[in-house]
């Protein structure tokens, strides 16, 4: 029985949105298409500046959403045409998983209204405009995808573990798989025979500190490869400070974004550096990442033999590089060699969660978020009777 789903992912590297469409009635997930749209450099801007508070937010947010949404249905209709040779109809495709676009993530920013009923949940916040999204498209789309988690006192992310286990667990071997998005996070799979299951956690910044020094000194969005980072050296003074960051020694569960590490951040740990070279700072903030990975998994995963990498960041030679020198031991190798191309994983998380939503099961993994219990997550917006999309 034909069982399609679609997942779109706007990460917080504000590159661009990805999506997949995907096949679960085959016993591995299947990838049957791909497609991508780059975000306008305008536009990757007025989301970054959503980040953090400004004039008129609340408008500029909504405008945003519909942008967002515009950029997302392109991508469907995109997959729908890859879609249409291989015998699937837009009727085939049972529901959009859609994340939204995050510009703050604050699980633990607590209120203190005494009508709050004492709920200690923080709150999340993705653009997204999913009736939009369903109207533009003609199809079911499932969205909001973490508040059912923080309202269970949860952390609202990573979501993406559930999806890791399910795809590439090796009952034999400890394995981890890492997303190296604007935002790092790591998924640790043990083996059957080792004690604790599955955990998953937010290690800090993946490419948001590197895109945005590359940005600021080159005018380049990103070190294409690492190669501007690996003509630098790392500053010693400046890595260790920057590892001194308190959200290291966190303990799990736990999550970030850019409402901690982003421009401002930086810039105050750059204070006495100042006069350092552009590129040597860009290694050090390359170095910072692969740490701070690195560290995580040495302390909560020890014997952990095989690291998979997905994300932007698998493209950045000396990223991977510092990695599998931090990580005497371990193979560090891109997703691909797993049959899922880096860019296409965190797609097809969400995919895989409008279909658990579908199947009314649990998405989120209580060890990896810290919520009271398993929650179905996510919301149905149902399409109109007449599609828009081919």
């Amino acid at each position: 029985m034909a069982d399609y789903y679609i997942g779109l992912m706007s990460g917080t590297s504000l590159d661009g949105a990805d999506g997949v469409l995907v096949d679960f009635s085959v016993s591995a997930p299947r990838v049957l298409a791909s497609a991508s749209a780059p975000f306008s450099s305008t536009f990757q801007a007025e989301l970054l500046a959503l980040n953090t508070a400004g004039h008129n937010e609340l408008h500029r947010a909504a405008l945003a959403a519909n942008q967002l949404v515009g950029v997302y249905a392109q991508v469907v209709q995109a997959l729908l045409e890859q879609a249409i040779p291989q015998g699937i109809t837009p009727g085939d495709v049972l529901a959009i998983g859609a994340h939204g676009q995050t510009v703050r993530h604050r699980p633990q920013e607590f209120g203190d209204d005494p009508l709050s009923g004492g709920s200690n949940a923080g709150y999340t916040l993705q653009l997204n405009n999913s009736a939009l999204l369903a109207e533009l498209t003609g199809l079911d789309v499932v969205a909001d995808f973490r508040s059912a988690d923080l309202a269970a006192g949860g952390q609202g992310a990573p979501l993406v573990p559930a999806f890791h286990h399910a795809v590439f667990a090796q009952p034999a071997r400890s394995i981890a798989v890492l997303n190296i998005g604007g935002i790092s996070n790591l998924t640790l799979l043990p083996a059957q025979q080792e004690r604790g299951g599955v955990q998953g956690f937010d290690c800090g910044p993946g490419n948001a500190l590197m895109d945005l020094w590359c940005l600021r000194h080159t005018g380049q969005a990103y070190d294409a490869k690492g190669s501007w980072g690996a003509s630098g050296a790392v500053i010693p003074g400046l890595l260790a400070r920057l590892l001194a960051e308190p959200y290291f020694d966190k303990i799990p569960p736990k999550s970030t974004g850019r409402d901690l590490f982003n421009a401002a951040w930086l810039t105050a740990q750059l204070q006495g550096f100042e006069s350092s070279p552009a590129q040597d700072v860009q290694a050090t903030v390359t170095a910072l990442t692969a740490q701070a990975c690195a560290r995580d998994l040495l302390r909560h995963a020890p014997r952990t033999t095989e690291l998979l990498v997905c994300g932007g960041g698998a493209f950045n030679d000396e990223l991977m590089r510092k990695l599998a020198l931090a990580l005497p031991g371990v193979t560090v190798q891109s997703t691909a060699r797993h049959g899922l191309p880096p860019l296409q994983v965190e797609a097809a998380a969400f995919a895989w969660l409008a279909r658990a939503w579908h199947q009314q099961l649990p998405g989120n993994l209580v060890a990896v978020t810290g919520a009271k219990g398993p929650r179905v997550l996510g919301a149905m917006y149902l399409a109109p009777t007449v599609a828009h999309c081919v």
